[in-house]
């Protein structure tokens, strides 16, 4: 009777290398980059979003114009808030939580505020926009769990 032959059970040794080089590469990485510049980037990659799309509202340095009061009365329609003040609360908020999430202050709150925005835009004015909001919303989301990294004014003054 003939034994049954051997099954092999570990990976050939080219893969454990390639597996280890990848590995030891992907911490070479993460070292030389770092969670702060990765959350740094993050906020202010949709701070300008939300500031450019802010500046579109407003003349000089924040006056609402009448073509974002229009706009909130026919296109983003709200349910509930006027069109007038829809305009104010989104010129505003749209210049002050990105400046804040730039600064790296209050930014927990702004991230939340804004993710707050980004589901009442994604609700109410462009519920097609789905994949565009739900990469703002990961964005948000990573700022507001994770707070603001190592380089803000967040971890300056010692608040969580």
């Amino acid at each position: 009777m003939n034994p049954a032959p051997a099954v092999a059970t570990r990976l050939p040794s080219t893969t454990h290398r390639l597996r280890d080089a990848w590995n030891r590469c992907a911490d070479r990485i993460g070292a030389a980059v770092g969670d702060g510049a990765l959350v740094l980037v993050a906020r202010i990659a949709i701070a300008a979003i939300f500031l450019q799309s802010g500046r579109t509202k407003v003349e000089g340095w924040i006056g609402v114009t009448t073509s974002a009061v229009e706009l909130f009365r026919t296109e983003y329609r709200l349910p509930i808030v006027p069109p007038e003040v829809a305009a104010h609360l989104a010129a505003w908020s749209e210049h002050l939580f990105p400046a804040l999430l730039v600064a790296g202050l209050f930014t927990r709150v702004s991230a939340l505020a804004l993710l707050a925005m980004t589901l009442v835009i994604q609700v109410f004015v462009y519920p097609d926009a789905w994949p565009t909001h739900l990469s703002w919303a990961g964005l948000l989301l990573l700022m507001a769990a994770r707070g603001a990294g190592t380089l803000s004014l967040d971890r300056a003054l010692g608040i969580r």
